[in-house]
């Protein structure tokens, strides 16, 4: 479970600077707060029983109580954030001032990404968050709830518009979250259905059957999904070669990682690499 927020208080903020390969040991769900972070480097993916997504630098990330998740390392950059943690009644009065609609929609989106000037505007505003609550003075919380208030106002006006990530055609159980976090954090091996199934304590079988059931897709194709998802984060962020970049995400071979990316994206691999540099 989540570090409560301290009895007393409605509203902690941390500074963290952790490896990149660090990973949640279990899924975690908070029950007394909301959280909102700031990415100032790395890569995460989140696991959530609805849907799973990518946070990077400069992205603020967004988390609702009551929802369980697990976080994995995209890259091996270190991981160094901000985040923020306060108590639905600490909100009241942006809700109550600003609409229940937009604190929602805030909410749902996940992750809320900005061009270069908003990144650093939103960093400040964290590391002046972070300043405040150092200090000892009966009135901080009051202080940094405007702050806050001011900071949530920032992230929906200046937000770039994008499609929000796919959810899971139902809730996945915690069997299923689990073999999905095992793909997510072993997808560069040889991976099996057998294995995944043993994750899951379940048969083969009936594991195959409500995979299919809860992600709408099979394990297979799922595999090969997050297996081209690291893919094409080698070749935006590395200059490794096709070969390197097939045998470190699970691929048999350049020739069947270039098969398979244009059969899944419409591009070779060197054309998505020049894309995304461009």
């Amino acid at each position: 479970m989540p570090q409560p927020i301290p009895e007393g208080q409605h509203f902690t903020i941390k500074h963290s600077l952790l490896p990149g390969d660090y990973q949640m040991p279990s899924l975690q769900m908070a029950s007394d707060h909301y959280s909102i972070g700031y990415m100032v480097s790395g890569s995460r993916r989140c696991i959530t029983p609805t849907q799973t997504y990518t946070y990077h630098s400069g992205d603020v990330s967004m988390s609702s109580p009551y929802i369980y998740h697990r976080t994995v390392p995209e890259a091996d950059t270190p991981y160094e954030r901000f985040l923020i943690k306060f108590t639905p009644e600490f909100a009241a009065p942006f809700i109550s001032h600003v609409g229940q609609h937009i604190f929602d929609e805030l909410f749902r989106l996940k992750v809320c990404r900005f061009h270069t000037a908003s990144q650093e505007k939103i960093k400040r505003m964290y590391v002046e968050m972070d300043e405040e609550y150092q200090k000892d003075t009966p009135y901080k919380e009051f202080i940094l709830q405007g702050m806050l208030f001011r900071l949530l106002c920032t992230v929906w006006e200046e937000r770039v518009i994008e499609e929000t990530p796919a959810i899971n055609p139902s809730p996945l159980t915690k069997p299923m979250t689990d073999a999905i976090y095992y793909i997510e954090t072993h997808y560069n091996q040889n991976l099996t259905l057998a294995e995944a199934a043993r994750t899951a304590c379940l048969s083969e079988a009936y594991f195959s059957r409500q995979f299919r059931a809860q992600l709408g897709i099979s394990f297979s194709e799922y595999v090969s999904n997050v297996r081209i998802h690291y893919a094409k984060v080698l070749l935006s962020q590395t200059k490794k070669s096709i070969t390197e970049i097939a045998l470190e995400t699970g691929f048999c071979s350049g020739d069947y990682l270039c098969t398979q990316f244009k059969a899944k994206t419409g591009m070779t691999p060197s054309a998505f690499r020049k894309l995304s540099a461009s």
